[in-house]
């Protein structure tokens, strides 16, 4: 089972890979699953302009990046997608590229890791859900999320010692979750394709 981690923020000097990178350590750990972290610094998406949407174009794409980037979403089972807040709510490099892909999308589940000031970047994740159910997924209810994100890293912007102990417990259920619906939507997946 393929587990895409998502970083959603491209900013110089942002707290989002931190988060992400401890979440993947904890992936990569875990038997029977293959954890990759995918950086949208790496896949500089111009703002959606494509003649169609994904959906009316069947996943034809002038931008052959586009088409990477919808082959690579494809490879996953299930996402977790870390987000910061920006004015109550999530990063438009992140919508960006949740909206160049329909199809690839469908029927995985996704889980979220938010941070920001006193709300957690809770306010961004409720928007992503409905988001994200637009586009046939599976929202996780439990998620992790990060008050006064500012204050766990030092004045180079290293993690603290211990930044991350409070939210280990709140991870372990988040991922329990994931992984269950990751198995039960790939093996109805696998199902209906072999029934069509």
């Amino acid at each position: 089972m393929k587990i895409q981690v998502i970083i959603g923020s491209t900013r110089p000097n942002r707290f989002s890979e931190k988060p992400a990178k401890w979440i993947f350590e904890k992936l990569s750990k875990m038997e029977g699953v293959e954890a990759e972290l995918i950086d949208l610094r790496n896949w500089p998406l111009p703002f959606f302009n494509e003649p169609m949407s994904p959906n009316a174009s069947k996943g034809k794409y002038t931008l052959d990046l586009a088409a990477k980037w919808a082959e690579k979403i494809g490879e996953g089972d299930a996402y977790i997608m870390v987000t910061p807040e920006y004015n109550h709510g999530y990063s438009a490099v992140l919508k960006n590229a949740i909206d160049y892909v329909f199809a690839q999308w469908h029927n995985k589940p996704v889980a979220f890791i938010s941070y920001g000031g006193i709300a957690a970047g809770t306010r961004a994740v409720q928007q992503l859900r409905q988001v994200v159910i637009e586009l046939q997924m599976v929202p996780i209810r439990n998620g992790v999320h990060f008050p006064f994100s500012w204050t766990m890293v030092d004045e180079n912007g290293n993690l603290k010692p211990g930044a991350f102990e409070s939210a280990e417990d709140t991870a372990k259920n988040m991922l329990e979750q994931l992984i269950w619906f990751a198995k039960m939507l790939k093996t109805a997946r696998e199902e209906t394709t072999m029934s069509s």
